[in-house]
């Protein structure tokens, strides 16, 4: 029985997750659906795509020659819906992005309800993973679009800035500092600090802004690490420490006066946030047009961003 497209998505998914159940997640099935497409792959052809060891999956040698001609048909198959599309004149069809970075999650709902207003038959998706995964996807095109915190200089990748977020410290509400809403950067050694994982771009970015003061991240007393920005902004709230996040991530909670912004003297973190793509990609129209609206409509769509996050409505 022939290979179908549904099938190759399956395998592709899969290929790049290497765990069934976050392709299951990504393609809206169970998991069991995505191994049993799997195995009917494996059994129609006597060959094993993927190595199992118990949960995890490695790619078979098999798996690995075939997932470059796999992604190419799908590719195909995509630009041939879109010139299909194209020949009635309309923008329509899918627009996937890759997302590495949390203040990048606050703004593209916003940024993609403002593009589907003008495209409404454009779906549109968001694919949250870390930084290398999506450069993974950015280079063998699997992906075609990009937001990242870090500018990564690449012969093959090409981007433009998207918004820049401020990374600030927040304290309780019923910290010493909170009425004032300053401090001097020696301060903060004495304080009980909630932070991000170390290879997160925004702690990169405070370690980097410390370091300028003589303060070493390892000099701080860290009661607490957490991998997720909104988990840190919601301890703070609970008064377990003081902390450094995106902006985006705590407008609500200022906004509502459950924790306090404080300047730290001669410390000004801004975060610059980046959409990529392959210079080398040939594009669908949706995807063409997305990154030309992106550039004509980036700063309004920021501030109706904040509006919707602190409920306060953005000036005109």
């Amino acid at each position: 029985m022939p290979l179908n497209i549904p099938e190759l998505r399956v395998f592709v998914t899969a290929a790049e997750e290497l765990n069934f159940s976050r392709a299951a997640a990504r393609l809206r099935l169970s998991q069991s659906a995505v191994s049993q497409n799997i195995q009917s792959i494996e059994k129609a052809y006597s060959v094993e795509l993927f190595v199992r060891h118990g949960r995890s999956v490695q790619l078979s040698e098999v798996g690995q020659t075939i997932l470059p001609v796999a992604r190419e048909v799908l590719n195909a198959m995509r630009l041939l819906e879109d010139s299909l599309i194209n020949i009635k004149g309309e923008v329509a069809g899918e627009l996937t992005i890759g997302c590495s970075t949390t203040s990048g999650k606050y703004i593209l709902p916003n940024l993609l309800a403002a593009y589907r207003r003008e495209y409404p038959l454009v779906r549109g998706r968001v694919g949250i993973s870390s930084r290398g995964h999506v450069v993974e996807r950015l280079l063998d095109q699997s992906l075609a679009l990009g937001v990242m915190s870090r500018r990564i200089e690449h012969r093959e990748l090409e981007y433009i800035p998207l918004f820049e977020d401020k990374v600030i410290l927040i304290v309780p509400t019923d910290h010493s500092w909170a009425k004032s809403g300053r401090a001097m950067p020696a301060d903060l050694l004495d304080q009980p600090f909630i932070r991000r994982e170390e290879n997160s771009g925004t702690m990169e970015m405070v370690a980097s802004a410390l370091k300028q003061h003589n303060i070493m991240p390892d000099t701080l007393d860290v009661v607490l690490e957490l991998g997720n920005a909104e988990a840190i902004e919601m301890a703070v709230e609970e008064g377990l420490g003081i902390a450094f996040v995106s902006e985006l991530v705590a407008a609500r909670g200022l906004a509502l006066g459950r924790v306090k912004k404080v300047e730290v003297q001669g410390i000004d973190i801004t975060q610059p946030i980046y959409l990529y793509r392959h210079i080398g990609a040939i594009f669908t129209r949706a995807e063409a047009r997305f990154w030309d609206f992106v550039q004509e409509n980036r700063q309004q769509v920021l501030k109706d961003a904040i509006g919707n996050l602190t409920g306060v409505a953005p000036v005109a």
